[in-house]
């Protein structure tokens, strides 16, 4: 039988197969070029957002956005502005291109008042083009139900991104969670999914972190796992099991300047086998990746005021970074006219369901201003107007003029409610919309209405003082929205002092009235009417559980009578809600009054200054009133002077400490001088 194998001679003359010979050429071209092995570096792009908070229009005022025209306004954001950037991004390259978000792409505007009926945000997440989102702790302010309510309607009206949670705990014995729970037995919701790239396996999950689940209060029962454990216990299934090339964490946890607080670094650091972190929660404005180990972290600011454009590399299980752009979304560019109208319809939809028995229009006009309205780390002009039209309502609706006592004294505010400045834009017109996204949160336990109610409590002197520590003592400590807005007083601290026993003076009135100084010993015996949104009259009433008892606050009725008792038990929404303020009392049950509309009704309150039959906000609101003011000292008398039982003590502890260190130094020089 012939032979098929070619043979060429040798120059030695011995016939080798030409197989061998081609065979021998390709192993050592191999071995020259690794690369052909290997093949080339594979590119992958990951566009990303995070905390959208329903803010499907640009930022501020919405009477200045328009999205269909470039160079017009200075308004930032706007989904359909983001809209455009997802797609000229993707135009742009080649390579497979990856959409995610980091969570919180509900709550922030009137969008979300409809989104249990409508789904409106995740419908549009899925026209945009997203691959994959997870949920952050705004998802959950609905409840349970309501995210479940949420979920279905987006999914049975135009469809969802996948959507990846890892964290969730439901409970087995309560009910209120099981309609959630569902949604995640369909795999609406998965704990991970996995994605085929150019033959690179991409294993994604979503979780959530410890300072976002502390700020879930209507999540329960739902509780949430530990986020190190639950994320090493992914990366091992993806890796091991799911034999994935890259590992993505969405995670819903974020970063801060202090290190020990940076949840994603940390977790970067405690597991590996994460490749990236896209990062959200503190609405951090990162310009660059952090790079943690090999691990990648970034995070797109908020509110879809920018959008991160991550090119990376991927090349012999080493990934590296190409290129990073964070994007600004402003009126350069040009809104997707599909997206816009889809707005446009939800816009009128808002108006028929919810503003319109309240006999508002989504872009009304309510009043005017002159000036920028801005939250700060400080007393702030927003957080007055805001805190003022708690008071303002409260003593409007419920205050008995021949019974004093009823007059509510104090209103209170923390930064973390309010969501949204105030600003002047082109003409300083102020509509519904833009007043709504200030205080857009809340929902009612009592009958699942949107938005916080206004309850009210009496308490004596001395808590109020405590109330006031948590700006001195516990704001340091866990961020900026725990720093508190104040109306009805003004007081200073001076924060070198005892911890919890900062302030060192409080006086109540008004600018108006003028101040009165408060006696804020436990020897006052004065009841004083306190009001709040239902969010922050929860916290107060239970921060004694975070210190230790030391700023035990206890709500009163009108008789003194305690509402809760010292360790109260249950919900502590529900254990409130008999607090909360009626606006009709002629009618059965409470009608209650919604922070949003409270807002609004002050604002439409302000004189007309100027004919043009517009409210104007008051000058008084043009700047810093003097309600909160820092007095740092070392002085000891101002360091004791009128100290609680806290300053005591740790002075007679530091008197303790010296005199010891005192006697040890005599006795140790009394020996040294000991003739041998």
């Amino acid at each position: 039988m012939k032979s098929n194998v070619y043979v060429i001679a040798s120059p030695k003359g011995v016939a080798i197969p030409f197989f061998w010979r081609l065979l021998y050429a390709i192993i050592i071209l191999l071995l020259l070029c690794p690369s052909l092995l290997y093949g080339k570096e594979k590119l992958l792009t990951i566009i990303h957002t995070n905390d959208m908070h329903s803010h499907l229009l640009g930022l501020s005022p919405n009477l200045d956005y328009s999205p269909l025209k470039t160079g017009d306004d200075a308004t930032l954001g706007g989904w359909a502005r983001v809209a455009t950037v997802i797609k000229s991004e993707k135009a742009k390259r080649t390579n497979p291109t990856l959409i995610l978000d980091g969570g919180d792409f509900l709550m922030g505007s009137l969008f979300h008042m409809i989104a249990r009926e409508e789904g409106a945000e995740l419908q549009l997440m899925k026209e945009m083009g997203y691959d994959v989102i997870t949920l952050g702790n705004h998802e959950f302010d609905l409840m349970p139900k309501g995210l479940a309510q949420i979920i279905t309607s987006a999914q049975q009206k135009g469809g969802i991104p996948e959507i990846v949670f890892s964290s969730a705990i439901f409970n087995q014995e309560n009910p209120e969670d099981d309609a959630l729970e569902e949604i995640f037995k369909k795999g609406w919701v998965k704990p991970y999914t996995i994605k085929e790239i150019q033959g690179i396996r991409v294993g994604f999950f979503g979780i959530m972190g410890k300072d976002a689940a502390e700020v879930s209060p209507f999540a329960r029962p739902v509780k949430f796992k530990n986020p190190i454990e639950i994320s090493r216990e992914m990366v091992k299934i993806l890796r091991e099991k799911e034999k994935v090339d890259l590992v993505v964490c969405l995670s819903h946890s974020g970063l801060s300047e202090k290190k020990s607080r940076s949840e994603d670094e940390l977790l970067a650091k405690e597991v590996p086998g994460i490749d990236i972190i896209v990062s959200g929660h503190t609405h951090t404005k990162l310009t660059q990746p952090i790079r943690v180990n090999e691990t990648f972290i970034v995070q797109a600011y908020a509110y879809g005021k920018n959008v991160g454009i991550l090119d990376l590399a991927y090349d012999q299980d080493r990934l590296s970074l190409k290129q990073y752009v964070l994007v600004e979304v402003d009126n350069r560019i040009p809104g997707d006219e599909k997206v816009q109208r889809r707005i446009e319809s939800s816009i009128g939809l808002t108006e028929q369901k919810i503003l319109k028995e309240h006999g508002l229009t989504f872009h009304q006009v309510m009043g005017k201003t002159g000036f920028d309205l801005t939250l700060t780390t400080d007393e702030s002009n927003l957080g007055n107007l805001v805190a003022d039209s708690i008071r303002w309502a409260m003593n409007r609706i419920d205050y008995d003029p021949n019974d004093p006592v009823t007059r509510v004294v104090v209103a209170i505010e923390s930064n973390g409610a309010i969501r949204a400045d105030l600003l002047k834009g082109k003409t300083g017109a102020l509509a519904v919309c833009d007043l709504f996204r200030v205080v857009p949160l809340g929902i009612s336990r009592a009958d699942d209405s949107m938005g916080y109610p206004i309850i009210s409590c009496y308490l004596h002197a001395h808590e109020i003082k405590k109330i006031l520590e948590v700006v001195t003592s516990i704001y340091p400590r866990k961020g900026n929205k725990f720093f508190l807005q104040v109306s009805g007083l003004r007081f200073k601290y001076n924060p070198n002092r005892m911890i919890f026993d900062r302030v060192t003076d409080i006086a109540m009135g008004s600018e108006e009235e003028g101040f009165r100084p408060l006696d804020y010993s436990e020897s006052n015996k004065a009841l004083y009417r306190v009001a709040a949104n239902l969010y922050n009259a929860t916290f107060i009433s239970f921060v004694g559980r975070f210190t230790y008892g030391i700023l035990n606050i206890v709500p009163k009725d009108r008789q003194g009578n305690p509402v809760l008792s010292e360790k109260p038990k249950g919900n502590p929404f529900d254990l409130l809600l008999p607090l909360r303020a009626d606006m009709d009392k002629k009618k059965p049950g409470i009608q209650e009054m919604k922070q949003w509309v409270v807002l609004m009704d002050y604002v439409r309150s302000f004189p007309d200054k100027d004919g043009d039959g517009i409210p104007d906000i008051p000058d008084k609101y043009r700047g810093k009133l003097g309600r909160i003011v820092k007095e740092p000292s070392w002085n000891p008398v101002h360091l004791l002077s009128r100290g609680t039982y806290i300053t005591w003590i740790a002075l007679g502890a530091i008197l303790v400490i010296l005199l010891i260190i005192g006697l040890g130094i005599y006795f140790l020089q009394k020996k040294i001088r000991k003739p041998a």
